[in-house]
């Protein structure tokens, strides 16, 4: 049996027309191809592929699967997981695809078919997306409130004790330690906030994404920073309209990145830029908030991003980023960091475009 003979349906053997009964009837993805040129081209696809990735069966027939379904980041990935099809080697890997709605995570197994001289190959996608993401949410949820929760109570019990104790005239260590008690309140009542919002994203239905203007989400939301924050340089760069694949929540991502660059900036007049426009190239945009405040440590960039484990003492400062991680990844967009021209942080949430 060929993937061609799979691909137009032919029955000519028994075990072909079981291995279409089956494939056809199974809840993972499953693409047959062939390599031209290094390149796998598409060969047969099953139901349950269409439903996940969401594109059409036949628009894909004779097309490279990696054009629709690999990000150009992570093209060397995938051509690195094509050649050791190519030398005949199975391969497991944890992936992101880039489907219709955005990016998903799938365990990816690729198995080498020996075709005549050549290699071609069947892989196989199982949507990981919502058992992944649960599992880092809970593991975040339970270490950074727990430790954020725990110092913040050992520092107002600290400074509680001090003041029921002070019988002294120093109106200077007076005034450490109410604004110490104030300083921790106020770190309490954000844990809570972020808290509430994480819990309201995380844990209602999951909602479509549809067509959204960026343009005005990021427009209002500097707005509203610069009459939050007077002493604060906040621009914008971004066209009229663009439209994304997202909802309304957008705006509280948003919102959580502006607070981070201006909160966590000692200078008296923090300098903010927001940028928006398409990925050259391909079907994504990339919204860039820029700061000129210290850089956010590598530690907390890669734990937040998935580059290194959470541990009980790495685990990221906060819950603000991980509401943005999550926020983004419900769009099917990914959340990363660089560094800005402005001498601090690029926070780079990039999504899906929309189009007709």
């Amino acid at each position: 049996m060929t993937t061609s003979d799979i691909a137009s349906g032919r029955e000519a053997v028994g075990d072909a027309a079981g291995l279409m009964h089956m494939t056809e009837h199974i809840h993972d993805g499953v693409v047959a191809f062939e390599f031209i040129e290094d390149e796998p081209i598409v060969r047969y696809v099953n139901a349950a592929f269409v439903d996940i990735f969401g594109y059409d069966r036949q628009e894909l027939f004779g097309r490279s699967l990696n054009q629709y379904i690999v990000p150009e980041w992570l093209e060397e990935e995938a051509t690195s997981l094509d050649g050791r099809t190519q030398t005949g080697e199975v391969n497991y890997q944890r992936v992101r695809r880039q489907t219709a709605d955005g990016l998903k995570e799938f365990l990816y197994r690729g198995i080498p078919y020996q075709q005549g001289e050549g290699i071609d190959g069947y892989a196989i996608y199982t949507d990981l997306t919502d058992v992944a993401q649960k599992e880092r949410q809970l593991q975040v949820l339970n270490r950074i409130l727990r430790h954020n929760l725990r110092t913040e109570v050992t520092i107002l019990s600290g400074n509680i004790e001090r003041l029921l104790a002070y019988d002294g005239d120093s109106s200077d260590e007076k005034s450490h330690v109410r604004s110490a008690l104030e300083e921790s309140t106020e770190t309490l009542h954000r844990l809570t906030d972020e808290a509430t919002h994480i819990n309201r994203i995380l844990f209602r239905p999951q909602t479509a994404t549809s067509e959204l203007d960026a343009a005005p989400v990021v427009e209002t939301t500097a707005d509203q920073f610069n009459e939050q924050y007077p002493e604060a340089d906040i621009e914008t760069e971004c066209p009229p309209s663009l439209a994304i694949l997202a909802t309304e929540d957008l705006h509280l991502a948003l919102e959580s990145l502006l607070e981070n660059a201006i909160e966590h900036n000692p200078s008296e007049e923090p300098r903010v830029l927001v940028s928006v426009g398409p990925v050259e190239g391909s079907q994504w945009v990339d919204i860039d908030v820029h700061d000129d405040g210290p850089l956010i440590p590598e530690t907390e960039r890669t734990v937040i991003t998935g580059g290194s484990e959470i541990t009980p003492h790495q685990h990221g400062s906060g819950l603000g980023l991980w509401l943005v991680k999550w926020t983004v990844e419900r769009f099917g967009g990914t959340l990363s960091f660089h560094d800005s021209p402005l001498g601090g942080n690029c926070v780079r949430i990039r999504l899906r475009r929309h189009t007709e």
